[in-house]
C-alpha cells in the first residue's frame, strides 16, 4: 500500500513556506490590482468616490492634482488634517483622524485653498493623478463646477 499524504502534505508545506518568504521580503501585500474611482470638482472641492474593486490604504498613496495642466504649488499629503495650500479637514480616509483604509463604496474630499496656486474655477479642467506606492493607479479628469451649480 503506497502512503498517498506524503506528497500533499509536502506540497503545502512548500506552499506556506513560498508565502512566508514572499511575506518577510515585502513583497505582499502588493499595489491594488483594480481599482474605479471617479473624480468630481465642485468649487474648490475636488471629491474622490472608490466605486469598485480593491481597498486602497491611503498612507501608500499620492495624490497630484493639476488645474489645466498647471500642478497645484501645494500637493496634498495624504492622509493630513491642516496642510499648505488646502483648508483644514478633509473628509473620509484623507483625514488623518479617519480609518487610512479607503473601501469600495467611500468618498474622500478636499478643499484647495485660496493660497494655493493656480485657483481651481468654474471652467476649469481639473486633473488628478492616483500613484499608489509609486506605481500610477489611475488619472482622473472633470470640469469645475461652480459652487453648488453644474455646468
Amino acid at each position: 500500500m503506497v502512503d498517498r499524504t506524503a506528497p500533499v502534505s509536502l506540497l503545502i508545506a512548500a506552499a506556506l513556506g513560498t508565502a512566508a518568504v514572499a511575506v518577510a521580503l515585502g513583497t505582499l501585500p502588493g499595489p491594488p490590482s483594480v481599482a474605479a474611482v471617479t473624480l468630481s470638482v465642485d468649487g474648490e472641492r475636488i471629491v474622490l468616490s472608490n466605486r469598485a474593486g480593491d481597498s486602497l490604504d491611503v498612507r501608500r498613496l499620492n495624490v497630484v492634482i493639476r488645474v489645466d495642466g498647471t500642478p497645484l504649488r501645494h500637493q496634498p499629503p495624504i492622509p493630513f488634517f491642516s496642510a499648505s495650500g488646502f483648508r483644514p479637514g478633509p473628509t473620509g480616509p484623507f483625514n488623518a483622524a479617519a480609518d487610512p483604509v479607503w473601501e469600495p463604496g467611500e468618498r474622500a474630499s478636499l478643499r484647495v485653498a485660496s493660497t494655493n496656486r493656480p485657483t481651481v474655477r468654474a471652467g476649469d479642467r481639473v486633473t488628478v493623478d492616483l500613484r499608489y506606492e509609486g506605481r500610477r493607479l489611475v488619472r482622473l479628469s472633470a470640469t469645475a463646477s461652480e459652487r453648488g451649480r453644474a455646468l
